[in-house]
């Protein structure tokens, strides 16, 4: 067995809606984490390069569309516990938003700034789910995320991130009030959910001997449409529920 059932609590709901994130664990079992793993360093050491210091965030630190190279993050991200949560939190339908991996191996001491997911690139209705699971233990010491609680509230923020930046992977640094600011810490196989309007950011990884391997998982409304791409439908498996959308319903269908 791979994974342990999850299902929030009403106390674990209002946590969430009130502060805009919660943690859980552990969601992967111990033999579960191994595999996750084996399977996304697999992955991982075929496709990336080296780390480059002057190299951009997504040659360093990330590998999308994960579930397309490792069968186990396919089968978590379609039928893993996190399905059943964001049932719980975005509704009866339910499709895949992204999959990728989000790696600061020792020596990778770049940051990323202030941002909310949907910044990158808003979907409508804004209830789309960021699922955070850790590969090791992270910690401020090897760059684990810093969250605003409570942040969430102001809603979509107008962000100018051009289609020019998005082409260059220019990453987004808003303004936020780093007082409120709290790590939020993660023992390796537990995961983290947040709003997608959710304030965070991470600093770089100056451990010596540890790496912080992260499972980033996004799930939104099976409806959900890219305000930012003439409001064409975000393709993704559906995975619950039903979609108005026929490329939504034709999206991936063939990847058990």
């Amino acid at each position: 067995m791979n994974f342990n059932p999850q299902l929030l609590s009403d106390e674990q709901l209002n946590l969430f809606h009130e502060q805009g994130f919660l943690t859980l664990g552990p969601v992967l079992t111990k033999d579960g984490l191994g595999r996750m793993r084996r399977q996304c360093m697999a992955a991982w050491e075929k496709e990336k390069e080296p780390f480059d210091p002057e190299g951009t965030w997504l040659n360093n630190a990330l590998l999308i569309n994960i579930h397309h190279h490792a069968p186990i993050v396919r089968d978590y991200y379609f039928r893993g516990p996190l399905v059943d949560i964001a049932e719980q939190l975005i509704g009866p339908n339910i499709k895949g938003a992204t999959s990728q991996l989000t790696f600061k191996l020792r020596g990778n001491t770049q940051s990323f700034g202030w941002h909310h997911d949907n910044a990158y690139g808003e979907l409508e209705p804004h209830t789309a789910l960021t699922c955070l699971t850790a590969l090791d233990d992270t910690d401020v010491d090897n760059g684990c995320l810093r969250l605003i609680p409570g942040s969430h509230k102001r809603g979509q923020t107008d962000f100018k991130h051009t289609a020019e930046d998005k082409a260059n992977h220019v990453a987004i640094d808003m303004e936020a009030d780093e007082s409120k600011a709290i790590p939020a810490p993660l023992k390796a196989g537990h995961s983290l959910i947040m709003h997608c309007h959710l304030l965070h950011k991470s600093e770089g990884n100056f451990s010596n001997d540890r790496d912080r391997r992260i499972l980033f998982l996004r799930y939104a409304d099976a409806d959900a449409v890219e305000v930012y791409n003439d409001r064409k439908p975000r393709l993704g498996k559906l995975l619950r529920g039903r979609t108005i959308f026929e490329e939504v319903r034709e999206f991936e269908s063939q990847l058990g």
